[in-house]
């Protein structure tokens, strides 16, 4: 990947914020040292100097931080709630008898997840289920396990999160996770789950934004769970480390829209949650940057010289409104072709 000299104080408060809520790909930006929060600049646009701080001790002020951002709770249909702040988007069914709940957000903020559930009636949380192995999505796997929970993902989550994870763009490693964080049910193509009158169905994208991208398709409720493969309204991340790519993304944005109807509620992993048109519209998007990065590139264009022609130039001003600058995500659509 030619994105230059990258440290691993890059990371998660320059990733995603929109209308100043933190809504950001949790475990990347939340892992800049203290004198970065708060910064502004999109990622691929300002890049300090390497920090002395060790990844673990980062991870812990990063959970820290995410203590103090209120999770909030909205009905997205009878039985089915969007818990979301700290980390991705998490969906919540609340049934008579069980819960099950879409990401686990961070280890600290497993305390307002509990709360938020709690509130939602008596019944114990049966399920949590990952959406893809990424920090900010399963960090709080071992306390709500502990709480109850059986851990159900993709099997390259479990493959993932059971060892040890780098992401060379970003200069992050992680550790392998605790028994106690990993899925302890795994699927390879398709899973379904019944409970208090929903049908989840839960499938996997090929190689996406990772390789461990699933949906989850809440089919009486009407709503689509898409994970990261959907920023909704601004450039993504693709973690080319862990098998992410463009032509995966673009895939997976297509199937959501299949399995999406005129009515469906459609929630990404960072961002609001929007409908069908607006996933359409995130799709086309990626087409049409691929396309035209791919055309230089195949004409022997270096990364630095498709950047510099700014490729995305007309779609900045409607995209380009995250953290993630578009150059950034030029360089990740051009690494990944």
């Amino acid at each position: 990947m030619a994105l230059g000299p990258l440290s691993r104080s890059t990371s998660r408060r320059e990733i995603l914020q929109t209308s100043g809520i933190l809504v950001g790909a949790g475990l990347l930006s939340s892992l800049a040292p203290k004198n970065l929060f708060g910064a502004r600049e999109p990622l691929g646009e300002a890049f300090p100097q390497q920090s002395n701080m060790s990844v673990a001790d980062r991870v812990a002020q990063m959970r820290a931080q995410m203590a103090n951002i209120p999770l909030a709770s909205a009905k997205l249909r009878e039985n089915l709630f969007l818990l979301s702040g700290p980390g991705g988007n998490m969906v919540a069914l609340a049934g008579a008898d069980v819960k099950v709940l879409v990401d686990s957000s961070f280890a600290s903020v497993v305390p307002q997840t509990r709360k938020a559930l709690d509130a939602m009636g008596s019944a114990p949380l049966n399920i949590l289920i990952n959406t893809h192995w990424h920090f900010d999505h399963t960090d709080g796997n071992a306390g709500l396990h502990d709480a109850g929970a059986t851990i159900l993902a993709h099997e390259n989550t479990r493959k993932r999160l059971s060892t040890p994870q780098e992401m060379k763009a970003l200069g992050l490693h992680f550790n392998a996770s605790p028994a106690a964080a990993l899925p302890q049910l795994t699927f390879t193509d398709t899973f379904s789950v019944h409970f208090s009158g929903e049908t989840l169905e839960l499938g996997y994208f090929p190689p996406a934004h990772t390789d461990t991208d699933i949906y989850i398709h809440y089919l009486i409720g009407d709503v689509l769970h898409m994970g990261d493969i959907w920023f909704n309204a601004f450039y993504p991340l693709i973690d080319t480390s862990t098998g992410g790519n463009i032509d995966g993304m673009i895939a997976a944005a297509d199937k959501g829209t299949r399995l999406a109807g005129p009515d469906t509620k459609i929630v990404p992993g960072h961002g609001p949650v929007g409908n069908k048109g607006d996933l359409e519209k995130y799709r086309d998007m990626l087409v049409t940057v691929r396309d035209r990065v791919k055309a230089q590139k195949s004409a022997g264009k270096t990364a630095e010289e498709v950047v510099a022609s700014k490729p995305t130039s007309d779609l900045d001003a409607t995209w380009g409104h995250g953290s993630i600058s578009p150059d950034f995500f030029v360089n990740f659509v051009y690494s990944s072709l």
